[in-house]
């Protein structure tokens, strides 16, 4: 995987998560999730931690902060604003090819930069479709973010079952659209989104 094949991939995920949390009223925010022990605004709080703050500083070869790990974003009603700004900001930093070689020191590992790139992308797209779930809304992917989704969370679903990220795997036909297959190979029912499936033009 290369920043030709995933950086699109990327910009497309950044917009549609931008579009989701626009659509989180703030009335929701202690609804409970499908994760457990969150509600939506623990999920928020970590989707947006992750996949705008931590995207950005991957790409710097940089730690998150303490103060980064411990705050609450939606306690500004401007968050879905913030998070938005924040995603355009970590999207830049990986438009330069050169971030995209070599590896990202992780602290107990290193990984190519490329899969890390990839990993965030995912993240980005299963816990938006969650937030978009738990918040009555659907998180639409073209077909090639689905299959790329689809790829990183076969490749890498046994290691997040190990530190429980994934629950067991949901059956689902195996005609399915890509994104559900990922969202079930991860341990999600895509029947839960809003129209009874989850929203892939595949």
């Amino acid at each position: 995987m290369t920043y030709h094949d995933l950086h699109p991939y990327l910009l497309e995920c950044a917009a549609e998560a931008s579009r989701v949390a626009h659509g989180v009223p703030a009335a929701r925010l202690g609804d409970p999730t499908h994760c457990p022990d969150w509600d939506v605004r623990a999920l928020v709080n970590h989707w947006v931690l992750y996949t705008s703050h931590g995207l950005e500083h991957r790409a710097l070869r940089r730690q998150l902060s303490e103060e980064l790990t411990a705050r609450d974003f939606t306690a500004d009603p401007a968050w879905a604003e913030a998070y938005a700004a924040q995603l355009d900001r970590a999207a830049a930093a990986w438009a330069d090819p050169a971030v995209w070689a070599g590896e990202i020191d992780l602290g107990m590992a290193k990984m190519p930069a490329a899969g890390i790139a990839a990993m965030i992308i995912k993240e980005m797209a299963v816990h938006g479709w969650d937030v978009a779930v738990a918040t009555g809304q659907e998180f639409r992917l073209s077909g090639g973010a689905a299959r790329l989704v689809l790829e990183v969370v076969e490749e890498h679903a046994d290691l997040y079952r190990q530190y429980d990220g994934f629950a067991e795997p949901v059956p689902v036909p195996e005609d399915a659209p890509a994104f559900d297959r990922a969202l079930a190979s991860s341990g999600r029912d895509p029947r839960q989104g809003p129209t009874g499936q989850a929203s892939s033009k595949d």
